[in-house]
This record gives structure tokens, C-alpha cells and sequence, in this order.
């Protein structure tokens, strides 16, 4: 089982994948959504409950994201046939725009950690790769618990004004706790601001 370090490179993902936009079943390349975020949203199960709520939330908030420029996936140890069947008839997921790649070798959640070796299905978690395909948030969690999308969301905006507000020479830009988009991030003197925070 791999780890994921942040500010290291993502594993490659090259993968059959159900896009219900276009009603296709064809290749997902991580590699060609270079200078886009993406948002891998790992999940246990197609025709599970909480999964689908996962989805659901994922798409009430999906034109937000996509004005981040951030695209969003889905992965589970599930077959592109099950993707296909769960996005055509689950009342919470048919609505969905959202990719579901095929990871029926296990191997992609293998690779990203996200294997549960007990139970051969994806952990429930979130992974969040910047423009240069490095990985910048990676969470795993209780399956039994849905994703906070609305974190998810903070964390993708917190993560893209560290990136577009470089930091002057001498100083660190740093999201603070319980920080939200419209806030101000710190501004960090790394020799006057010492014991100051």
C-alpha cells in the first residue's frame, strides 16, 4: 500500500471511466488535466447510501467548482458497467456530470493508499492534485461518514490563493483555521512575526 505524500507528484491514472455528460464510457488520463485541479473523490461502493450522498453533494456545488477550475472524479473499485448502471437509475446520482473511473484491479486505490486490504474497496476519502499534477490534500476516513463538501471546497480555494499570492521574500503566505473564501490569509515575517501568532 502506497502513501501519498503532499507536494509530490500523483500517481498516474490512465483508466476506462463512465462520463454521464456524454452518456461514454471512454479513457480518463490524469496526465491531460495538467494546469487544471482535480479533485479525486474516493468512495467504497456504486449502489451504497452513503456514496450517493457523496455525489449528490458533490453536485450541488459542482458549477463552484468548476469556476475554480477544478474537475472532480470519482473512483471506486467498482467496474465501468456498475458506474454506468448506478449513474442511470440511482435517484441521487443520475443527475450527476461527474466521471466515475473504473478501479476494478484495485490497483489505482492501491497506489493512491486508499485500498481497504480487509474488504477490497476503496476507503472513503478525498485527494486534491494542483496544476502540476502534485498532490496538495489527501484525506481518508470512516466510510460511514459522507464527505464535507463544503470543506472540500474551502480547502480547493485556500489551496489556489496560496498558489496565485506568492509570498513576498522573507514572509510565508498560511491559511489560518476556520478560514473561508473572502477572508484574509496570514502574512507571515518569518524573523518580526516570531511568537507574534
Amino acid at each position: 500500500m502506497s502513501q501519498l505524500t503532499i507536494g509530490e507528484f500523483a500517481p498516474q491514472i490512465k483508466a476506462r471511466a463512465w462520463f454521464p455528460e456524454e452518456k461514454e464510457i471512454r479513457e480518463f488520463d490524469l496526465s491531460k488535466y495538467r494546469g487544471s485541479w482535480v479533485i479525486l473523490a474516493f468512495y467504497p461502493g456504486d449502489f451504497t447510501f452513503v456514496c450517493a450522498t457523496d455525489i449528490e453533494a458533490f453536485m450541488a456545488s459542482y458549477d463552484e467548482f468548476r469556476k475554480g477550475k477544478a474537475v472532480i472524479v470519482g473512483i471506486s473499485t467498482d467496474s465501468i458497467y456498475s458506474h454506468k448502471a448506478w449513474s442511470e437509475t440511482s435517484p441521487r446520482v443520475k443527475e450527476s456530470r461527474i466521471p466515475l473511473i473504473d478501479d476494478f484491479n484495485k490497483r489505482i486505490s492501491a497506489e493512491y493508499g486508499y485500498l481497504n486490504q480487509e474488504s477490497g474497496a476503496a476507503r472513503r476519502g478525498t485527494v486534491i492534485i494542483d496544476p502540476d499534477g502534485k498532490v496538495q490534500y489527501a484525506a481518508i476516513h470512516n466510510d460511514a461518514i459522507g464527505k464535507d463538501v463544503d470543506h472540500i471546497y474551502t480547502v480547493l480555494m485556500g489551496l489556489k490563493y496560496i498558489r496565485d499570492t506568492p509570498a513576498a521574500a522573507g514572509h510565508v503566505c498560511a491559511i489560518p483555521a476556520n478560514w473561508r473564501l473572502g477572508k484574509r490569509a496570514l502574512d507571515i515575517d518569518l524573523v518580526n512575526d516570531i511568537g507574534k501568532l
